[in-house]
């Protein structure tokens, strides 16, 4: 990460565990002896608690000496790195949650880098809501490098901000929603985005996600009109919007990519369901803190891994008919856990 700064940057640099330290004043890149500062983040290690608001605080305080930068010109963000399961300090929800608002109105936005399998979405999903904000999940130290040099430039360079896309419909009415989970269904807002971020493009084509609506007929004309909204950077508004005409006989999907989005959503829900019916019965330790999470053994039972075996089978030949490679890894992911042998932990 350090290699994309850039003279006329400043980097900055807090810990925390049990408390906070400061290790690095928010200094100019060229007056800063940016090897020795990778030398001297490889020597962290792992000590005391976890107390976020230690840590988020401390990191504030760096910007107090740029305030006013112009925003067209700067961007000031925090990169915090942690599983998110505060034990240490005040742990709740509104206070993390008012320290991101607070930054942020003074556009001071924040990254939140979720570090491990254990790491807690519910936190920091609410904390990432914040304007500016966002946050990625990484797995494995392949994973971690890329989204911190390969990506960087996209995981902080905020698009446009409060997107919103709406549905209306004289004729359909909105019977479920996939891909989105801040739509709502009797307003007909299908998506809610504080903040857009932009997407690395390979090979001439760029990573997105679908957003995918199951419809029923209510009566009346057929047209089915989309709106978007968003601001850009300097707050001004704009709206973009589709009409069409939707035709409710088609009963196949017409590309493969909404093909593949219906099959990984069917793949979603039948994991969802799976791990629900595994943790039900689980019972949470009273020691740990509001956000700490128990680790369990892996478990499939055997309802499910009939149940997956099912899947499977129809997951393989539709994922043939779409002839995608990419969703062998979901095949693969279901193989394992129905040969799973509890003796192999």
């Amino acid at each position: 990460m350090l290699d994309h700064m850039k003279q006329g940057d400043r980097f900055g640099m807090a810990l925390f565990d049990d408390v906070s330290y400061l290790a690095k004043p928010l200094t100019p890149v060229e007056s800063t002896d940016m090897e020795a500062i990778k030398g001297h983040i490889l020597e962290i290690e792992t000590s005391g608690g976890t107390n976020m608001e230690a840590g988020y605080t401390r990191g504030t305080e760096l910007f107090e000496q740029v305030t006013g930068a112009d925003p067209e010109e700067y961007e000031n963000r925090i990169i915090f790195l942690t599983d998110a399961m505060p034990n240490t300090g005040d742990t709740s929800e509104r206070s993390l949650l008012g320290m991101v608002e607070s930054n942020a109105a003074s556009r001071v936005y924040t990254t939140f880098i979720g570090i491990g399998v254990d790491f807690n979405t519910t936190l920091i999903d609410a904390l990432a809501k914040v304007r500016g904000s966002n946050y990625y999940s990484v797995h494995n130290e392949q994973e971690f490098k890329t989204r911190m040099d390969e990506e960087f430039e996209y995981m902080v360079t905020p698009l446009v901000f409060d997107l919103e896309l709406n549905f209306s419909s004289e004729g359909y009415a909105i019977d479920a929603v996939y891909g989105s989970p801040e739509a709502d269904q009797s307003t007909g807002v299908l998506m809610r985005v504080n903040t857009l971020f932009p997407s690395e493009s390979e090979g001439g084509q760029t990573k997105g996600g679908i957003i995918l609506l199951k419809l029923k007929r209510t009566g009346g004309p057929t047209k089915i009109e989309l709106a978007a909204s968003y601001k850009n950077r300097s707050g001004e508004g704009f709206t973009t919007r589709v009409s069409l005409d939707y035709d409710a006989e088609l009963d196949v999907a017409p590309n493969t990519g909404i093909q593949k989005a219906i099959l990984l959503s069917r793949y979603v829900r039948l994991m969802k369901e799976w791990i629900a019916f595994e943790r039900q019965d689980i019972i949470v330790d009273p020691n740990l803190s509001e956000w700490e999470q128990n680790s369990t053994p892996l478990t499939v039972s055997e309802v499910y891994r009939t149940k997956m075996q099912t899947f499977l089978t129809a997951y393989k030949a539709e994922a043939d008919r779409i002839g995608d490679s990419t969703l062998d890894r979901e095949a693969d992911i279901l193989e394992t856990l129905i040969a799973w042998n509890p003796q192999d932990q």
